[in-house]
């Protein structure tokens, strides 16, 4: 009986349920950004490549896949 009392009294595995909660809430915001915002992420970052390639007096090539390469 008084094992129960302080198994009950007990609020470190409470502690750790909550953590894990709050861990796994701001996974699911994070994919969901990433979800909404990717393209257009990936897009600015492609026109910064884009502008620092041509800036140096390169050419910038975007590919399918989303990779890009700068040639002199």
């Amino acid at each position: 009986m008084l094992k129960i009392r302080s198994f009950s009294i007990e609020e470190s595995g409470a502690t750790a349920i909550e953590y894990a909660l709050i861990a796994a809430l701001v996974a699911i915001v994070g994919i969901a950004a990433y979800t909404a915002l990717g393209s257009s992420v990936s897009e600015n970052f492609a026109n910064v490549s884009k502008d620092f390639c041509e800036g140096t007096g390169g050419e910038f090539e975007l590919t399918e896949t989303g990779d890009g390469s700068c040639s002199h």
